[in-house]
């Protein structure tokens, strides 16, 4: 296995039956970046500055809906994983408290790779 295999990795996993607007879902993915950064910081000091110092790698993909989402905020922290699920304040387009995005890591790119491979990028 190489050394990027391993390298950190962090994924934002959205939910298609939303259908939230671009900015929405980019606001929503920086919110799970940050909050899994900051989770990770305190649990997992030296991954996050390997992380951070290798680009600070983040994938958007995308599930089906809120109980995909779940199982895989289960698999990822029965993993050992920082797992994070972002509820929407309810300001502008979905109702307070709607799980809109599940982040995951930063964790090793294999490990991470091994949980959502079935999954497709946002397009």
């Amino acid at each position: 296995m190489s050394s990027l295999d391993e390298s950190p990795s962090m994924v934002l996993v959205t939910r298609r039956d939303l259908k939230l607007s671009k900015g929405k879902l980019a606001a929503q993915c920086a919110h799970a970046a940050v909050k899994c950064a900051l989770r990770a910081r305190s649990r997992k000091a030296r991954l996050v500055e390997r992380w951070s110092k290798g680009g600070a790698r983040k994938i958007v993909l995308e599930c089906d809906d809120v109980k995909q989402l779940l199982q895989l905020k289960e698999e990822a922290t029965d993993a050992g994983m920082i797992a994070m699920i972002i509820e929407d304040a309810g300001h502008t387009e979905i109702p307070a408290g709607t799980i809109t995005v599940l982040g995951i890591g930063p964790a090793p790119k294999s490990s991470i790779d091994d949980l959502v491979k079935h999954l497709k990028l946002v397009s």
